[in-house]
């Protein structure tokens, strides 16, 4: 996000909230069945942490902890943390620039499960930062039988992400996740075996990694690097380069600064050229 769009956040005029209940209204007279669903959701609340929790909890409510309680949980999360509240815009303007399926912003908020997913350990990254573990974990566990995503506490992920389809996703706990990347389905950033301590992926700003990609061990993908679906990654990779292959090499350079903005998987063929990493 912009800072002129932090400002008015904090001010307390939300454009992307407002856009989010234009497109509700508009879908209510549109699909008179889900009119009960959008006000819940949506038409009914003040603001975008208010319509969030109440999906979030709706969602993953369990016999162990109700959806009452969870949605108080969640929204305290949220309202008590600028940084979380600035991300989930940011998080929402990447799914409307970035996915050509997006339709507004209404559309991820309420259905995307990448986005739910992410929001969600948001908040249990702020649960685990302030050594409330077991109730991070149980978030966690909930994300991950619910939408199929798991990703650890522990994990750092920066703002303007998206996890396209978001399936079988999984991030360690040691994992960083810097601005603006993109992931798609199938994606691991995962240790490469019984290791202790930093075990994990560093994935730098502006990353696009395609669909089934692994990268494993405490190595880092570098600022503006691209990586091509199902590949292996195990070493570092330069910035402003393409990897493929099992396991992944250079096949060549990037030719945008951020390649997670385009959402362009596709690489050169000339991989026999490509250089070893």
């Amino acid at each position: 996000m912009d800072d002129l769009t932090e400002d008015l956040v904090a001010s307390g005029d939300d454009p992307i909230w407002r856009q989010i209940q234009s497109e509700a209204r508009e879908e209510a007279e549109r699909e008179p069945l889900l009119v009960s669903f959008l006000y819940a959701a949506v038409l009914r609340h003040a603001t975008l942490e208010e319509g969030l929790s109440v999906i979030l909890a709706n969602k993953l409510q369990s016999a162990e902890l109700p959806a009452i309680l969870l949605r108080d949980l969640i929204y305290d999360a949220l309202a008590d943390d600028g940084s979380i509240r600035n991300s989930i815009r940011a998080d929402l303007l990447a799914a409307r620039t970035r996915d050509p399926a997006a339709r507004g912003y209404a559309q991820p908020f309420l259905y995307y499960k990448g986005f739910h997913s992410l929001q969600t350990h948001r908040v249990a990254h702020a649960l685990w930062s302030r050594e409330r573990h077991a109730l991070a974990a149980h978030l966690q566990n909930r994300v991950s039988e619910v939408f199929g995503v798991d990703i650890h506490p522990a994990a750092r992920i920066g703002q303007g992400v998206i996890i396209d389809h978001a399936t079988g996703v999984v991030i360690g706990e040691t994992a960083v996740v810097e601005d603006h990347v993109s992931l798609l389905h199938e994606v691991t950033l995962g240790g490469t075996g019984k290791e202790r301590g930093d075990r994990h992926p560093k994935v730098r700003r502006g990353v696009l990694i395609g669909a089934g990609a692994k990268i494993l061990g405490n190595i880092e993908v570098g600022m503006g690097a691209k990586v091509a679906a199902g590949s292996v990654v195990l070493r570092d990779v330069p910035p402003h380069t393409t990897v493929a292959g099992v396991p992944a090499r250079v096949v060549g350079q990037c030719t945008v600064a951020e390649p997670a903005l385009d959402m362009d998987a596709t690489f050169p063929f000339s991989v026999d050229a490509g250089a070893g990493i």
